[in-house]
């Protein structure tokens, strides 16, 4: 019998990540096995920062849960030399830096790869290595703005508006994982290690996809090309109707009919089927054309019920529905606490949070115990005595040098 064992086990990270999008991708790695060793600075990294101005805490304790924490000057020459013993013991390095930092400070890929062939090396930008806009200040609004998330986020007669989530963050986060576990598959049939790259903008095109579809179709046939609109709660494609936000009595629920079954389960349960004969709602497409009317119908009969009572009947009628829910209902969640998504912890520094366990599920282990974000520095005896063997002597002097 083959002992249970998690997928990235034996794989060692050197994280050299910042805020979101670097962190995001090795805690993925952490929570399927890796032993992820954070690098900060001395004073650690912005994000940690911001616990101390507040409201950043559970982010920073999220996205840094079971990873061993170290400090390295990098600006100093004996940090470089430390971070270049690390890359030679492990097997992923990652970094999201500004594109050229660690040129700049003698650490590139080329290095690395000299001190270790088998190294994947990571980077996450928001623009890419390459490119005339590599080198643009990149933020997730900023790529919001540049990719045109926001040029169709927002109602018709309002601004060009951000989406609430840090989108482009995450999306270039999980792109990054995936990047990394396909090289170190890669090196199991080659040997060699690579650099792998993944840029925030290039990661949320494909987002886009209903917005890009009604702007190249509306070229076809020779007729005019027109920017998509801006379509509020409605689909981006306009393609689709009932689709949006609909008022109830105490709250909001969501509701949409992608195709004439949903459409024939929603008349049941609102008790219109008398609409089965109206000729402007016989198709998805008469539907979508007259999606004004559709919402007038939908939303006179969600406000006569309470969100939670509509949600419930429109469920036992199949129709795709959903309550708009705030955070509280959220972080709280039954089903996200069943699966072990959601876990309570009593963390050392922030006091009862409910932190995130990793989206990916791996048959034949339990879900990995969530460890608490570690202090900074908490384990650079373990890091610099254990793992690089270095002496007392040696360790109390990296301290006393301020290297660490």
């Amino acid at each position: 019998m083959i002992e249970p064992r998690y997928p990235l086990q034996g794989v060692t990270v050197v994280d050299l990540g910042q805020i979101y999008n670097g962190p995001y991708a090795t805690f993925l790695m952490a929570m399927a096995g890796a032993r992820v060793i954070k690098i900060e600075p001395r004073d650690g990294e912005s994000l940690r920062h911001r616990t101390l101005i507040g409201g950043a805490a559970l982010p920073f304790a999220m996205l840094n849960s079971n990873k061993l924490a170290a400090t390295l000057n990098l600006k100093s020459t004996r940090g470089r030399e430390l971070l270049i013993e690390m890359a030679r013991r492990a097997d992923v390095l990652l970094e999201n830096f500004v594109p050229g930092t660690m040129e700049r400070l003698g650490i590139g890929y080329e290095v690395l790869r000299q001190a270790n062939p088998r190294l994947i090396y990571a980077s996450g930008s928001g623009f890419g290595r390459t490119g005339p806009y590599r080198d643009y200040p990149a933020m997730d609004i900023t790529i919001q703005a540049m990719s045109g998330v926001m040029s169709v986020t927002g109602f018709p007669d309002g601004p060009p508006t951000k989406a609430g989530p840090a989108l482009c963050d995450f999306f270039c986060g999980t792109h990054l994982y995936g990047a990394v576990v396909t090289a170190l598959y890669e090196r199991e049939q080659t040997g060699h290690g690579r650099l792998v790259e993944v840029a925030m903008l290039d990661a949320v095109y494909f987002s886009l996809s209903s917005s890009l579809g009604l702007y190249f179709g509306s070229g076809s046939y020779g007729g005019p090309i027109k920017f998509p609109q801006r379509t509020g709660n409605r689909h981006s494609g306009l393609a689709a109707a009932p689709y949006g936000v609909y008022r109830t009595a105490d709250g909001y629920v969501t509701i949409l009919c992608a195709n004439n079954t949903h459409w024939k389960s929603l008349l049941k349960a609102m008790d219109r089927e008398d609409l089965h004969q109206d000729a402007r709602f016989g198709t998805p497409k008469k539907r979508a054309a007259h999606g004004e009317q559709v919402d007038e119908i939908v939303g006179a009969f969600a406000i006569r019920f309470g969100r939670d009572d509509l949600f419930k009947l429109l469920l036992k009628h199949r129709v795709p529905c959903a309550p708009v829910r705030d955070l509280a209902e959220v972080t709280n969640d039954p089903h996200l606490h069943a699966r072990g998504m959601l876990q309570w912890i009593e963390h050392p520094q922030y006091g009862r949070i409910a932190l995130a366990h990793s989206p990916l599920r791996f048959d034949g282990v339990p879900l990995m115990q969530i460890v608490p974000s570690a202090k900074l520095g908490e384990q650079n005896a373990q890091v610099y005595s254990g793992w690089l063997g270095l002496s007392q002597a040696e360790f109390e002097r990296l301290q006393k040098e301020e290297v660490i």
